[in-house]
């Protein structure tokens, strides 16, 4: 009978962010220890364990044999490149193959980067993650990035001396999902963690010399704590300095619980107005850091939101401040146009090709000013 200390080849987690698209994927946890999030269902009802530093260890190594295997094919030039790629795959074990596809993608995308999963890889004992880290580097040298998912609760229980150990040994970027600095905000989605300690936890972080990313989520305060979600946020932000700030608009598909209370009432999620209302809110009080702020995501009403602090934030809160100055029914195209996939920014309403397609959509849709926030509710669930 197998145990659970049995190695049963490589394993690839179900996440990534979005800036880790050419990175190889290292699995060190499985799941998400707290998984309570309201607003989350990604781990609903799958158990949080730590993979054995061992396991870890031997996926480095399978990944190492197939991008040698892999390099000497690609560097022939007789044309019998993909049929001796074939016959590498056709003769492999099962459990293997998922590792030589993976070493396939990063040969591709350069081996540049290296993601460590699942969602907070940081809660193993740190002499664990340096021993990895320390194998990632030795086995590829030429990595420039090694990145992970970390809570903020975590990283505030870790000491400096180990949070500059890690970084010693090859971790220099870490995702933070702060999603709100509000406490009456983190209290009510079950985030698990309070203003003070994101900050702890960012402050961290930036002192053990690692890229920093922080995740907002405009809407999470409901329409309620729309106001405050921003402010206190923004707050956090300025205290810590992230090198990025990375927006996430809320979404909320039927199978997490933050849905039901959208249904009993108990939570009313803004529509897209006042949430690029919270956005600029937050914007607007950004001050004295020097973060990029990055609206890298599908659900984002504005994808043209990017640029450096301070320097680029009349750029960045531009559209904004334009879309909310429009009369309504030009605000309802745009809206129909960027949930429909037809728009990536503002002044894609007056291409006159795509703002017709936007307007046939909508006419399809029978969207008004009545239902938009209806829509776009339904058409963001598509995406998430």
């Amino acid at each position: 009978m197998k145990t659970c200390e049995e190695y049963e080849g490589f394993e690839l987690g179900p996440i990534r962010p979005p800036s880790e698209a050419k990175s190889l994927m290292l699995r060190i946890t499985r799941n998400c220890p707290w998984n309570s999030c309201t607003f989350c269902g990604l781990y609903k009802g799958q158990k949080f364990s730590i993979r054995p530093v061992s396991h870890i260890i031997k996926d480095i190594d399978v990944i190492r044999y197939y991008v040698d295997e892999i390099q000497k094919i690609m560097a022939q030039s007789d044309g019998a490149a993909h049929h001796q790629y074939m016959n590498l795959m056709a003769g492999q074990p099962e459990s293997d193959r998922m590792a030589l596809h993976a070493a396939l993608i990063w040969v591709q995308g350069g081996m540049q980067s290296i993601f460590l999963q699942d969602a907070n890889t940081l809660i193993i004992k740190p002499d664990d993650l340096v021993e990895i880290l320390k194998h990632v580097q030795k086995s590829f040298p030429q990595v420039e990035r090694i990145t992970s998912y970390a809570r903020s609760h975590t990283i505030a229980r870790i000491s400096d001396d180990d949070m500059a150990c890690i970084a010693a040994a090859g971790l220099n970027r870490i995702h933070i999902g702060m999603e709100s600095a509000c406490d009456e905000v983190l209290d009510f989605v079950k985030k698990g963690v309070d203003k003070k300690t994101h900050i702890i936890a960012g402050q961290k972080v930036k002192r053990a010399g690692i890229e920093l990313s922080e995740y907002f989520m405009p809407g999470l305060g409901g329409v309620t704590l729309s106001r405050e979600n921003a402010l206190e946020t923004a707050d956090a932000l300025n205290q810590i300095n992230p090198d990025f700030i990375r927006i996430r608009t809320l979404g909320l598909p039927e199978n997490v619980e933050l849905y039901k209370d959208f249904q009993s009432g108990s939570f009313i999620k803004p529509g897209d107005l006042p949430m690029a209302e919270e956005l600029l809110l937050l914007l607007d009080n950004l001050n004295g850091i020097t973060s990029t702020v990055k609206s890298d995501h599908i659900l984002n009403l504005f994808q043209e939101v990017e640029g450096r602090l301070p320097e680029d934030k009349e750029r960045m809160t531009a559209p904004l401040r334009a879309f909310l100055a429009m009369p309504p029914e030009e605000q309802l195209i745009y809206m129909v146009g960027r949930r429909t996939g037809i728009f990536s920014k503002l002044e894609d309403l007056y291409d006159s090709e795509l703002r017709n397609h936007a307007e046939k959509a909508r006419i399809a849709h029978r969207v008004t000013l009545d239902n938009v926030d209806d829509f776009t509710l339904e058409m963001m669930k598509q995406f998430i």
